[in-house]
């Protein structure tokens, strides 16, 4: 079992934290599972949600700052997911895998999830076709 770091070395990684090198296979993990993306997103949160409650704090009319949140909210999400795979990328390098690891781990287990589906299909195309 993978050692997973404490909450509050987790809130420092998801703010561009470096993690202990015993981390290390569950960092892969973390970028490269199959809720990698969810993942993703969550760590993001840590960065957005504390921004969003500052602007909501701000002074003026509460449809104009519930406003201010939900755009700047979209606007980071957006650029959040758009370069995920740059940011994980970045953030496995930072920690001290070669650049390119998670999008080749990911290639990989695609490729093999790919495969077996593939084997899968035509084992049960030629057991209904009668061959």
């Amino acid at each position: 079992m993978t050692e997973r770091p404490g909450v509050l070395r987790w809130f420092r990684y998801a703010v561009s934290g470096r993690l202990p090198e015993r981390y290390h296979e569950w960092l892969l993990h973390d970028t490269t599972s199959k809720h990698w993306k969810a993942r993703h997103v969550l760590r993001s949160t840590v960065g957005i949600a504390p921004l969003c409650l500052v602007w909501l704090l701000l002074p003026g009319p509460l449809g104009l700052r519930l406003a201010l949140v939900l755009m700047a909210a979209l606007v980071a999400y957006f650029y959040s997911c758009a370069y995920m795979e740059e940011s994980i990328d970045h953030r496995l390098s930072r920690n001290g895998f070669p650049p390119g690891t998670g999008k080749r781990i990911r290639r990989e287990k695609a490729a093999e999830a790919n495969a077996e589906a593939t084997a899968r299909y035509i084992a049960i195309y030629r057991q209904n076709s009668g061959d």
